[in-house]
């Protein structure tokens, strides 16, 4: 039974740097009975990721970063650095045109062609986010400049790695990346290195 869901009122909590929400709803349960409910939702927009791969060499591109939220979290042994396949926001974009930007931005690579291959909700029992996931094929020749992002903040360091390499990375935890993870798995399941 697909529930009946009504938002009472909707609060702002935060707007720092993204805006988190409280919602009151009310909800009818599997017995029929009518329930209000209380949630917090944090609401920092969709975004869109994309594993970038060299068929011929055998080799993605993938970023490393400082990520508060692990630092605080475990990762201080990293110092909050992440390896991750580039994303990022959508703003006003498209997902397609959002990868395109942000792959050129975070890695430098000029990419012509990107194909969708799913969408998915990322936390949903917290984030209101959707993030598009694509994959891409790159050259040399479409190395455009450095990457590392183009805001004063950003500190990303672009990666080259072995598929293959970057795939045991995963076991040994060197990559932790929920969705970095996914792109990595999709691509072993969908043999996108054989000929």
């Amino acid at each position: 039974m697909t529930p009946s869901v009504k938002i009472l009122k909707q609060e702002i909590l935060s707007a720092n740097w993204y805006k988190l929400y409280k919602y009151t709803y009310s909800l009818t349960d599997k017995h029929g009975k009518e329930l209000t409910q209380s949630r917090e939702a944090y609401d920092r927009g969709n975004g869109a990721t994309i594993l970038l791969y060299n068929k011929q060499q055998r080799t993605v591109i993938l970023t490393k970063q400082f990520r508060l939220p692990t630092f605080v979290n475990g990762n201080e042994s990293e110092n909050g650095m992440l390896i991750e396949a580039c994303a990022g926001l959508l703003d006003l974009d498209n997902p397609e045109d959002c990868i395109r930007r942000e792959t050129e931005e975070e890695t430098g690579y000029r990419i012509s062609h990107v194909k969708k291959i799913f969408d998915v909700y990322m936390s949903p029992g917290s984030v209101t986010e959707i993030l598009y996931f694509f994959i891409g094929e790159y050259t040399r020749e479409q190395k455009v400049n450095e990457g590392g992002g183009v805001d004063e903040d950003e500190n990303i360091e672009v990666l080259e790695y072995d598929f293959e390499k970057a795939y045991g990375m995963i076991a040994t935890g060197e990559i932790r990346d929920a969705k970095t993870i996914m792109l990595l798995q999709y691509a072993k399941l969908h043999n996108l290195f054989t000929a």
